[in-house]
């Protein structure tokens, strides 16, 4: 990493419609302070402003495999973990 360049964040979260929370919060916050975000999704939510109605775990081979592609190609400098969505995503 040089000296100009920003960490790539790897962001373990689910999707929230809202926008006000999840992946899309997320990478809206690295993006402002200059880190390129590297987002895996574990989760679908059903949700409003107020909360959480429902959601569907995102099946933990497939966020491993999005996890993997990152971390075989960008130089990944730190983890950030929100929503994992299941007992084996945290595994």
């Amino acid at each position: 990493m040089t000296q100009n360049s920003r960490p790539v964040v790897l962001v373990f979260a689910g999707n929230d419609p809202t926008g006000g929370a999840g992946i899309q919060a997320d990478i809206e916050t690295l993006t402002s302070l200059g880190c390129p975000p590297a987002p895996v999704i574990t989760a679908l939510t059903v949700q409003d402003t107020v909360g959480v109605k429902h959601f569907l775990p995102v099946e933990a081979g497939m966020v491993i495999a999005q996890a993997r592609a990152v971390l075989e190609d960008m130089p990944v400098a730190a983890f950030k973990a929100g929503m994992l969505g299941s007992a084996e995503n945290a595994t």
